[in-house]
């Protein structure tokens, strides 16, 4: 049987994968859609173009940074949990 820090890590691994995974599938789609839009978004931009690989890298990093702290938190705390004691209060 493998040992509990292992079983917990293994837990977390996985949230965050899965929760970084949905992040990834957004991203992706909302650069598509971003992109596709550019051409009505162009009044609405003053100082960047409407396809600036930097504003879009920042985006992309601030957003994944966001989504792997909110996939961390509860994943680390999940982790924590014993799930002998979950199984006798339940």
């Amino acid at each position: 049987m493998a040992a509990p820090e292992l079983c917990a890590d293994s837990l977390a691994r996985t949230s965050l994968r899965q929760g970084l995974l949905l992040t990834a599938i957004g991203v992706g789609a909302g650069l598509v859609g971003a992109v596709m839009l550019t051409r009505l978004m162009t009044s609405l931009l003053f100082g960047v173009g409407p396809l600036d690989a930097v504003a879009y890298a920042l985006a992309l990093a601030v957003i994944a940074a966001a989504a792997a702290l909110a996939s961390y938190v509860p994943a680390r705390r999940a982790a924590a949990v014993d799930p002998i004691e979950t199984l006798r209060v339940e």
